[in-house]
């Protein structure tokens, strides 16, 4: 159970503390820029004073949408032929419970992997979206959406003893059981495959701290299902020459999971909350409010919370849109199945190490009974949003062809989700005919190296249908040399 909720988002499709600067938007995920162009219940989360532009298709002021999907996996040093074996090991996992486990070689390869390797993984789901918008009422929207994050840079000794556990080279002595005799043995790294299946536990004569085995380790892991409402209009201003528009947001927010770890010189600090569905077995170790049973098909939330956005934005001469936004100000209260790390000497290990490739399932070995760290209880845990700060430009000189800039920042780039530096990024669309938008552009910064960003949009019935498909970096699908893997689309949007 435990590993196919670890693995449930995979299911959202077929299958980042560095988020996605374009959410579930598939239409503006293919130009890279999406504060200067997103519409109805798309503006949530971005730039919600975009609201009051209307839809943009005469006649039409209901949008409504379902099923909309956004994935993407990054890194800053695996390429594109590894992390599509990431995406690759995550989906078994979801959908193969008989699924091979690694055996001690393909743990020691994928140690080596991972160690010292950024990886960031983003997916949202869309579960339904709703807007409204009039020329004099303005703008307002609704929607549901999923989002689950992860990011993990991980030091060599921390990989090490994830991926191969009590057979770790961090441990010189290795306790061995055939038959009924119990021996000590070196940890030589020549041991033969026979004595390694007997070994029970690794164990050094001089243990490190947590803090000094996980020095320069980073995990972070959040999965949120928010409801969220906004609404825009215009402020003043004459149309066809110079109008402001205003918006404001806010989201109900559910969390299922967040694991926070950051391991440095100023010492090692972490705290978890994370559903019971996850099966993560804490033994003695227990909560001051532990949810012990899950009681449903989805996992329960464990923290509550809100976040608030405001945006504001310039047409001039109905050709230039310059747009602003403050997004997910607020903070998330966790009061079931709170832990933090004790900091505490490593002497001896019994578990096994990862059996796979999906990385995400080092939560598990970390917290679980016997694990790497050592937990005490918390009565609550309050962790702010991953609130970002967005700036975007859209020109558009011909019916066909919009230009457009975007610029997203972070409030925190410490708290869990949040991108880690300031992403740029450029874009276009073009409209060969009436019923097809091609989109392309680039954008780098954060995480991210130099990603082209594709896509393309239908659009029939003038806009009363859409539907499209999309990928952050396409070169990572005729190159082996990127350092992303992702993929955007939605089949049931309408207009009427």
């Amino acid at each position: 159970m435990k590993k196919i909720y670890f693995s449930i988002i995979a299911l959202f499709s077929v299958i980042i503390v560095n988020a996605q600067t374009q959410g579930v938007a598939f239409p503006t995920v293919g130009k890279g820029v999406a504060t200067p162009f997103v519409t109805d219940y798309h503006c949530l989360g971005i730039n919600v004073s975009g609201l009051g532009w209307g839809t943009g298709y005469e006649g039409k002021r209901f949008t409504t949408g379902t099923s909309e999907f956004g994935f993407g996996i990054f890194s800053d040093s695996l390429d594109s032929k590894k992390l599509k074996n990431l995406s690759s090991a995550i989906y078994k996992q979801a959908v193969d419970k008989n699924a091979a486990p690694f055996d001690y070689k393909q743990q020691i390869e994928a140690a080596a992997m991972y160690a010292q390797a950024g990886i960031a993984v983003n997916v949202d789901y869309n579960w339904m979206g709703l807007a409204f918008q009039g020329k004099k009422f303005g703008g307002i929207a609704f929607n549901i959406r999923e989002n689950y994050q992860w990011y993990s840079k991980l030091n060599s000794q921390t990989t090490d003893l994830l991926f191969r556990g009590k057979l770790s080279n961090y441990f010189d002595s290795l306790t061995v059981v055939i038959g009924a005799d119990t021996s000590r043995i070196a940890n030589s790294g020549t041991v033969s495959q026979d004595t390694l299946n007997a070994v029970i536990s690794g164990s050094i004569n001089v243990p490190l701290n947590i803090s000094q085995i996980t020095n320069g380790s980073n995990v972070r892991l959040l999965w949120t299902r928010s409801y969220n409402i906004g609404y825009g209009r215009k402020i003043f201003g004459k149309d066809s020459v110079f109008v402001v528009y205003g918006g404001i947001g806010a989201r109900l927010i559910q969390s299922m999971a967040m694991f926070d770890m950051q391991s440095n010189g100023d010492g090692l600090r972490m705290y978890s909350s994370i559903s019971p569905a996850f099966n993560i077995n804490y033994g003695s170790t227990t909560g001051t409010n532990p949810l012990t049973s899950n009681g449903g098909s989805f996992p329960k939330s464990v923290g509550n919370g809100y976040g608030i956005d405001l945006a504001a934005s310039v047409i001039l001469f109905s050709k230039l849109k310059v747009a602003v936004a403050v997004n997910n100000i607020g903070s998330v209260t966790y009061k079931r199945n709170v832990y933090r790390v004790k900091d505490t000497l490593v002497g001896n290990f019994s578990l096994n190490g990862l059996d796979d490739a999906n990385i995400t399932n080092s939560v598990n070995e970390m917290l679980r009974d016997g694990g790497l760290l050592k937990l005490e209880g918390q009565e609550k845990y309050v962790m702010q949003n991953a609130a970002d700060f967005r700036f975007g430009v859209a020109f558009e000189p011909w019916k066909f062809l919009k230009l457009g800039f975007d610029m997203v920042a972070p409030f925190n780039r410490n708290n869990p989700g949040s991108i880690q530096n300031p992403v740029y990024s450029v874009g276009l669309e073009v409209r060969p005919i009436k019923w097809v938008a091609l989109n392309a552009g680039y954008f780098g910064g954060g995480i991210y190296r130099n990603n082209i960003p594709l896509g393309i949009t239908f659009i029939l019935k003038d806009g009363a249908y859409e539907c499209g498909i999309a990928s952050r970096d396409a070169l990572s699908f005729f190159t082996k040399n990127g350092h992303s893997v992702s993929t955007a689309f939605g089949f049931a949007r309408f207009r009427f």
